[in-house]
């Protein structure tokens, strides 16, 4: 071969060597723009998944492996194709050139495909996208109140504590919200939006109730105190009261019949003991106090003020009782006249707008008449029974009540 020969083919070798090296450039750009836009999709389902939980996002997912794994095959050609052939050989010769052109260009239109694919794939995502994004917009938000609400509870523990309170129950709640927030500060990759978005809303609900107990224990404790000196005043007070019922029984006794006082035997003594005992509670809530368990101080200033409360109705019912029956004894006419206008009242209200009664409105009413009647008739004898006349009339003003109610709500729905 000449020298001429020599040179027109070894100036055709080098053009196919050119050839080859475009084409193995042109792959390797195809390559990085599929694997940077495969992990810019990436980034998008793992959003997708983070904030959305339903069979759409599940297939997104499960669309976007199958496609990782056709551009694991399509990546594998590529580099086959590239390890092949060594373009910068001086021997290489234009026909080896020639394949590694052919070779590389099929590789880096497979992977133009594929990350046409790949787009069309991320374009059906976007409904999708924009949906998670606007989810996970409500995290970070979310995750700082909750921070800003327990770092404001810590401070207020800590004022408290050094107000000389030891709130020991408040920290005890404000340490079970650490697993809480550090699953918080996981983040929603980890747990799902609606998860994370909702344990946020727990500690800062969790943690302002401790901040707000924690401000509020001075004011409290002040609170408690009052209480406790209203209390025993109360106590002492009703003791005297309770000696005073001997001589209120006495008097019932020695001017009514049995049966308008035997009730009322036990209260001097029952009250004795319920204040007795509600004094030993108060000392209880006392020691509750100095230790600073105010659980336990509340429940106990309750019972107590129960106590007092039930001994105080007993106390005072004696001397309610003398009083109601000192006025029906010197004017029962009052009490019956009481009673006879509440169902002449009833009668006028059945008898409005009809010529007569319904039966089911006149049955009872006339019960009613019937009843005072007996009643009074029961006041004859030398020793009447009033509290039984009183608690007879009570009871038939009931009933009347009763039959207006029930006329009232007839012509109310009428």
């Amino acid at each position: 071969m000449t020298t001429a020969s020599r040179r027109w083919f070894g100036g055709r070798d080098e053009s196919r060597r050119a050839d080859a090296q475009a084409a193995k450039d042109a792959a390797a750009a195809a390559f990085y723009a599929l694997d940077t836009a495969q992990r810019d999709l990436r980034i998008s389902i793992e959003t997708i998944a983070a904030a959305d939980g339903s069979p759409a996002a599940r297939q997104a997912t499960e669309g976007f492996a199958a496609l990782g794994r056709r551009i694991d095959e399509v990546s594998h050609v590529y580099i086959e194709a590239v390890d092949a052939h060594d373009l910068d050989r001086v021997d290489l010769e234009g026909s080896a050139a020639a394949q590694a052109r052919q070779q590389l260009t099929r590789a880096k239109d497979e992977l133009v495909r594929v990350q046409g694919e790949l787009e069309r794939f991320a374009q059906g995502l976007q409904p999708l996208l924009d949906k998670a994004e606007t989810q996970l917009a409500r995290v970070a938000p979310a995750r700082e109140r909750a921070k800003a609400a327990l770092l404001a509870a810590t401070g207020a523990l800590d004022a408290a504590r050094a107000g000389g309170f030891r709130a020991d129950d408040l920290a005890a709640r404000l340490a079970a919200l650490g697993p809480e927030l550090t699953k918080l500060n996981q983040g929603a990759a980890l747990h799902g939006v609606q998860e994370t978005v909702q344990r946020a809303d727990r500690i800062l609900r969790d943690a302002e109730a401790v901040r707000a107990e924690a401000a509020r224990l001075p004011e409290r404790a002040a609170e408690i105190d009052r209480r406790l000196v209203s209390l025993r005043t109360r106590a002492q007070a009703l003791r005297h009261r309770a000696e005073r019922v001997d001589p209120v029984l006495s008097e019932l006794r020695r001017r009514f019949s049995a049966a308008c006082w035997q009730d009322l035997q036990q209260v001097p003594e029952q009250a004795v003991r319920d204040v007795a005992r509600a004094q030993e509670r108060l000392r209880e809530a006392g020691r509750a106090r100095e230790e600073q368990r105010w659980a336990d101080v509340g429940a106990l200033v309750e019972a107590v003020r129960s106590a007092l409360d039930a001994s105080d109705e007993a106390v005072s019912a004696a001397q309610d009782r003398l009083t109601r029956l000192e006025a029906v004894a010197r004017d029962p006419k009052a009490e019956v006249d009481r009673t006879r206008f509440a169902i002449r009242d009833a009668q006028r209200l059945a008898m409005a707008g009809r010529s007569v009664p319904e039966p089911r409105h006149a049955r009872p009413l006339d019960e009613a008449v019937a009843r005072v009647d007996r009643a009074v008739a029961g006041l004859d004898g030398r020793h009447p029974d009033y509290w039984a006349f009183l608690l007879e009339m009570a009871d038939v003003r009931a009933a009347v009540q009763r039959v207006v109610d029930g006329i009232r709500a007839e012509r109310g729905q009428g």
